[in-house]
């Protein structure tokens, strides 16, 4: 059994890596502000793919370097990547109005943490769900419910940095948070739970098996969905509804506060709803919150807050529950099982952060359009989440006896 010092310190660092990985999109009108670093909406998209695909390597990649470097090692370049995505944040400040320079540093930020949430998030879930082996579905929906907490908190930060004229505190904040969180670390056994296996992994290749990719492909969907809203909501509410940066921070916050409230609600309420009905209604709770923000009336920004609460509520409880269920379900593969729907997650983060930028400027649609239009995307992780939790049959099983 692990130490109380160790869950903690894993817990925390979920919170951490929360709020680390909304500092950027929490701060996009300071990104797209012409007064500071001026960026197009291409610009602010593309900003996001180094991220993600960083992520997708790390994520891959981390599963067979965990074999030879263990998780604990792996978890600490995660946290050392974050700290450097911060640095470089903080470092870009200073040459803001240098666009290319600015812009090209930017991405080196990017790029870093998504080699940080690649590395971090898979590690941080194995932890987790060794540390409660009888109670993974809540270890993990518990321990996201933390790292969702930590993104509904970058928002408020940032709204609250920029009232006093230092938005660039939120990234300073985060990496003292994150040096802070490596020293402690670095002290601690951190074992994942994975020695049993251990021979069999070294002398084997990782094979997905296909109820593998079933749940990619629901990780994916779930990716565009949630990074619809994540990155794009402070655009949206500033230029579709003309909404001051505070109140279009206020609705990004609400969204991650929501996502973090329906987490802790469907861990507490698992005995009456279970978790698989769970994972079965919130995709169409994510698709009605889809064509509310689309049909909202300009002048009504209120009721586009609250869209984006419903839509909050619908992502809560999905990828913790898809992580969950998959590393139960192949448990062989477990820890390799986690980077790789973190991956999948990923690559619907890429499409969604930049897809809506060309899709604004060279088809020319408009973001309410764009918004209502990703319901059908909602609809079909709804259709894969009927699969996804379909009850296995013995061989797709890869919990030992």
């Amino acid at each position: 059994m692990a130490q109380r010092s160790e869950i903690l310190t894993v817990y925390v660092a979920g919170l951490i890596q929360g709020v680390a990985l909304v500092t950027f999109p929490a701060a996009s009108a300071v990104f797209t502000n012409p007064g500071d670093y001026g960026l197009s909406s291409t610009e602010y998209g593309g900003m996001f793919v180094p991220q993600a695909v960083m992520a997708i390597i790390s994520s891959l990649l981390g599963a067979g370097l965990r074999k030879r470097l263990g998780t604990k090692r792996i978890y600490i370049l995660g946290l050392f990547a974050n700290l450097l995505a911060m640095t470089l944040l903080v470092v870009s400040r200073f040459v803001m109005k240098e666009h290319s320079l600015a812009y090209a540093i930017l991405l080196v930020a990017t790029a870093h943490m998504g080699i940080g949430f690649g590395f971090t998030v898979p590690a941080l879930n194995t932890f987790a769900a060794a540390f409660f082996p009888q109670k993974v579905d809540r270890a993990v929906l518990t321990l996201n419910a933390l790292l969702g907490l930590g993104t509904a908190l970058a928002p408020v930060f940032v709204a609250l940095f920029v009232g006093l004229g230092i938005w660039w505190g939120l990234p300073v904040l985060v990496g003292l948070l994150v040096f802070g969180l490596l020293l402690v670390s670095a002290g601690q056994t951190l074992k994942d739970g994975a020695k049993s296996h251990a021979a069999h992994a070294h002398k084997a290749k990782i094979k997905f098996p296909a109820r593998f990719w079933i749940f990619a492909t629901f990780a994916l969907l779930y990716g565009v969905c949630e990074t619809m809203n994540g990155n794009w909501g402070v655009p949206y509410m500033t230029k579709h509804f003309g909404a001051s940066a505070a109140v279009a921070s206020l609705a990004l916050a609400i969204f991650w506060s929501m996502v973090t409230a329906g987490r802790i609600l469907f861990a507490a309420i698992e005995k009456w709803f279970p978790e698989p009905m769970v994972c079965r209604v919130l995709p169409f709770v994510v698709a009605a919150a889809f064509v509310a923000t689309a049909c909202v009336p300009k002048t009504n920004s209120f009721f586009g807050i609250l869209s984006f609460a419903l839509a909050g509520l619908g992502c809560s409880a999905l990828l913790p529950l898809t992580i969950s269920f998959g590393q139960k379900e192949l448990t062989a593969i477990a820890a390799s099982a986690a980077g790789g729907l973190i991956a999948f997650y990923q690559i619907g983060y890429g499409i969604a952060a930049f897809g809506v930028g060309p899709l604004q400027t060279a088809a020319g649609l408009d973001l309410s359009v764009i918004f209502g239009g990703t319901a059908i995307v909602a609809l079909a992780m709804a259709a894969v989440s009927f699969v996804v939790t379909r009850k296995s049959s013995p061989h797709h099983s890869q919990r030992p006896a």
